[in-house]
């Protein structure tokens, strides 16, 4: 019976340790690709990544908007303040499978720091939140 209960154990820890794996595998091509859609200004690219509603904060926006209203709202963010460059400067993770990415945006304009975090939907993550805010 203690054979029976150290091999579930053990079963247990390496299904355990192979999930955290997985989602920490998730971040670096996922973080990549979100990075990708806000330096080149892609607001339909970056929405492909929202969850089904969003909390967006951008200089005189903020609030929690639908997938397509957030979408619209970024692509106008874009068009006013279009990149010059996107940095990330932290990603990982957190409590609950949830994941972030805190990073540097600079326009001709501004530099913002830009929060996402993104959580886990039906297996995929899916971004929750995300902030433009100045220093």
């Amino acid at each position: 019976m203690k054979n029976l209960v150290s091999i579930l154990s053990l079963c247990l820890s390496i299904f355990l340790a192979t999930q955290s794996r997985v989602m920490a595998n998730e971040l670096p091509g996922l973080a990549e690709n979100i990075s990708a859609a806000i330096r080149a200004g892609n607001s339909n690219e970056l929405a492909k990544y929202f969850n089904s509603t969003v909390e967006v904060l951008l200089p005189g926006s903020d609030g929690v908007f639908s997938k397509a209203q957030a979408e619209m709202i970024v692509k106008d963010f874009f068009a006013r303040s279009a990149p010059v460059s996107f940095v990330v400067n932290q990603k990982g993770n957190s409590a609950g499978g949830a994941q972030y990415i805190i990073g540097t945006y600079k326009s001709k304009n501004a530099t913002l720091n830009v929060y996402i975090l993104l959580k886990p939907v039906s297996d995929l993550l899916m971004i929750q939140q995300i902030h433009f805010e100045a220093d």
